[in-house]
């Protein structure tokens, strides 16, 4: 007698599709010298200039002092400029010039990337695309 396949979770299909698709990701920004976090943080700086690294830390997940260890990597590639004025005051962060012109690159990666998932699984891109327009009103999340 053979056991009948256990029903497909959802969740577990959506996560194993995105580590996937992390992978790529991780991938194509490797050579414009990012990494989806950094790729994340440089997107919430130039959402939001003059985020404080508490906001930056709550919107990306990741504990304060990863985000000032990132950010000083950020700011050590000329990507993002912190013109605090004194130890303790509040950062003011802001993408620079070659963070833009990076975030630009990383962009055309991802476009790339959606296109080939919309190409290769179009019921899936779409039903993606609904989800995120019912969850967050049409837009994505800060």
């Amino acid at each position: 007698m053979s056991a009948s396949p256990p029903p497909i979770s959802p969740l577990i299909a959506l996560l194993t599709a995105a580590r996937v698709w992390d992978a790529e990701l991780t991938d194509a920004l490797k050579p414009i010298g990012l990494t989806t976090r950094k790729y994340g943080l440089l997107g919430h700086i130039r959402g939001r200039p003059g985020i404080s690294f508490s906001e930056l830390a709550r919107r990306s997940r990741i504990t304060v002092q990863s985000a000032h260890t990132a950010v000083a990597t950020l700011v050590a590639a000329g990507l993002v400029e912190d013109s605090t004025a004194q130890a303790g005051a509040a950062s003011t962060l802001r993408v620079t010039t070659s963070g833009e012109a990076v975030l630009a690159r990383a962009a055309e990666a991802v476009a790339a990337l959606d296109a080939r998932l919309s190409a290769d699984l179009p019921e899936v891109a779409d039903a993606l695309r609904e989800v995120m327009r019912r969850s967050f009103g049409g837009s994505a999340p800060d």
